[in-house]
């Protein structure tokens, strides 16, 4: 059984959902001690648990000391059944956290799956809805994987109640190079916003438009939701270029002004603008899954985080693979499988 501390690298949520991925694709299972233990409520959260419990039904795996709150839990895998699955994370858990879960099981399952996942589609320190299929999900076509994804329901914090489904076809995962994002094509700024005023959207463009001055005032948009779908508000910032797409968020919550949020996720997007990176820190610890499990492949990020250094060093203690991250002169840095791992 291989033996994970939880507090080390990251010290959080992405080792558990890792560690899962990798135990059902490999059939090696493993202990995880001190779960999340760096964060500031140490143990698994609910969308955690969803997690561990949505790959234990997919996989027929057997889970012990599973719950919220633990610090330490064990998970011995089955076999990965393709199938429809409905999941319920529960509030505003992420739905994105748990797609990230599942999703390289199942395209390994041998036959077509269908997700339902409902609770947070838009929420702090999580991909939203829209990063996973726009900037992730393409990627993984791109590599031999057929997946279709839906937003019926936008899902904020706190309340929750989002909805996305997906459609799962497997194939052979193959090896690919995604070293330049070619030329821009598009860029756009939306602002959405549910039972919250509308000046806040509003203030939110107006900042951005200040901030990144080249692009055109048609680019950005305010989109009202259904009251009933808030309250809740994120910005969205979006570049398309001609092999890539990128989007930085910004989440609205209380004590954040809507100028503060904008400004943070502007400066993100500009300091990306700036790079000739194919992929962005928020990308490049999710790809990495995908490709040490199509065993090879590269791509160009910006300054590795820690979330990838963490996703790195798990994967090599179930694959044996070692993946490095090289400085290139441009500054960025190349992501690539070590010749001798």
């Amino acid at each position: 059984m291989i033996i994970i501390d939880g507090s080390e690298g990251e010290g959080g949520g992405q080792v558990v959902r890792n560690s899962c991925a990798l135990s059902l694709v490999t059939g090696q299972p493993f202990r995880i001690t001190n779960a999340r233990g760096k964060r500031e409520k140490p143990g698994l959260m609910r969308q955690h648990v969803t997690a561990i419990e949505a790959a234990c039904a997919i996989g027929g795996a057997i889970c012990e000391g599973v719950a919220v709150g633990a610090s330490d839990f064990t998970f011995t895998p089955g076999r990965v059944a393709p199938g429809e699955y409905h999941f319920a994370v529960g509030t505003a858990g992420s739905t994105g956290l748990v797609f990230q879960t599942l999703l390289m099981p199942l395209l390994l399952a041998g036959g077509p799956s269908r997700l339902v996942l409902e609770g947070g589609t838009h929420n702090m320190l999580a991909p939203p809805f829209d990063f996973m299929a726009k900037a992730f999900v393409p990627v993984i076509r791109r590599m031999g994987a057929n997946i279709e994804m839906r937003l019926v329901r936008h899902g904020f914090y706190p309340r929750g109640g989002g909805r996305i489904e997906v459609d799962i076809v497997p194939g052979t995962l193959a090896p690919i190079d995604c070293l330049d994002r070619g030329a821009l094509r598009s860029v756009s700024g939306t602002a959405l916003f549910a039972a919250l005023a509308p000046n806040i959207a509003e203030r939110e463009i107006a900042t951005v438009r200040k901030l990144l001055p080249d692009w055109p005032e048609d680019a950005f948009a305010a989109r009202q939701l259904p009251e009933e779908q808030g309250p809740g508000n994120v910005l969205l910032l979006e570049a398309m270029f001609e092999h890539a797409t990128e989007i930085f968020t910004g989440f609205g919550k209380l004590g954040l002004s809507a100028e503060s949020l904008a400004k943070t996720a502007a400066h993100r997007m500009a300091g990306f603008l700036a790079s000739d990176a194919f992929a962005g820190p928020y990308l490049a610890d999710q790809l990495l899954l995908p490709f040490a499990l199509a065993g090879g492949g590269s791509f160009t990020t910006v300054k590795p985080s820690q979330h990838a250094l963490t996703a790195r060093d798990t994967i090599e203690r179930f694959t044996g693979q070692r993946w490095v991250f090289e400085q290139q002169s441009n500054g960025c840095h190349l992501v690539r499988r070590r010749r001798d791992a």
